[in-house]
């Protein structure tokens, strides 16, 4: 049957998502960002690159503690070099590029995980609606960066693995994964958009990758000499995740100064 709906156990997201055996897995994607605003043309303002480092642990024989580092690079979309200064197309105003540096992102595995198989292979489809507080809302030094007081935003992944890997008790991870990741967001706060109408879409693609040294070349230069700490996923669960609107919160004195981003972290003693 075609795309036959199978439930999987939380063990078998694990070998999708990270590895059994606790051992850390990379996950690169490259893509577009483009600017949807009504009754303006499609614009694409960014090419990206980024990675996501992560491990799960095992809580219980049925739950895992996934923790994870996460970056995205906004890209200049012609020469596809790293933007640290960026022109608003739309104020002429030139702006300090802060790109994604989500430090961590978490989350718990247990249940049991819906996906598509379609023989060879399996697909996980997550469409995911976020709504919450905006964090810089309530403070008037952020009102032309991010005033509305919800952040609203939709990601669509889908994960496409080799439907043997899942049900092989042998593997601890599957050999194979191909990313599918779209994004509609609000401006992100760095952009100075305050009021605008409109959106960003992100359109990216990507798969798992056996090593640091398979990651694409810029982030390994960006990480080897900047910001050693992505090489690897945390040891143990963090604190709260890290957003591009925390992590504007947390350095807007450095943005605003003209400092270059992502700002360095010493690597986890």
């Amino acid at each position: 049957m075609i795309n036959s709906l199978r439930e999987f156990e939380a063990r078998d997201w694990v070998k999708v998502r990270c590895s059994l055996d606790g051992t850390q897995t990379f996950l690169a994607w490259t893509g577009s960002i483009y600017a949807f605003v009504p009754d303006e043309p499609k614009k694409r303002l960014f090419k990206m690159v980024g990675m996501n480092v992560s491990r799960c642990i095992a809580d219980t024989e049925s739950s895992w503690n996934f923790t994870s580092r996460e970056l995205t690079y906004y890209l200049d979309p012609d020469t596809g070099e790293i933007l640290h200064k960026r022109e608003n197309p739309w104020t002429g105003e030139t702006l300090t590029v802060v790109h994604v540096v989500n430090n961590p992102v978490e989350g718990r595995f247990k249940g049991t995980f819906p996906a598509y198989v379609n023989g060879d292979i399996t697909t996980f489809v997550f469409d995911l609606f976020a709504k919450y507080p905006n964090p810089l809302a309530e403070d008037p030094k952020f009102i032309d960066y991010s005033p509305n007081p919800t952040y609203q935003a939709v990601e669509l992944f889908k994960l496409t693995v080799p439907t043997a890997d899942l049900l092989n008790p042998e593997l601890p991870s599957v050999s194979q994964l191909y990313l599918s990741w779209d994004r509609i967001g609000p401006w992100v706060p760095w952009m100075k958009m305050g009021n605008k109408a409109g959106h960003l879409i992100y359109s990216a693609s990507g798969l798992k990758v056996n090593n640091f040294t398979d990651l694409p070349e810029l982030l390994q230069d960006e990480i080897n000499t900047r910001i050693p700490l992505y090489k690897n996923a945390p040891k143990s669960p963090l604190d709260a995740d890290m957003t591009s609107w925390t992590y504007f919160q947390k350095h807007f004195e450095a943005y605003l100064a003209g400092e270059r981003f992502p700002i360095p972290e010493p690597e986890e003693e």
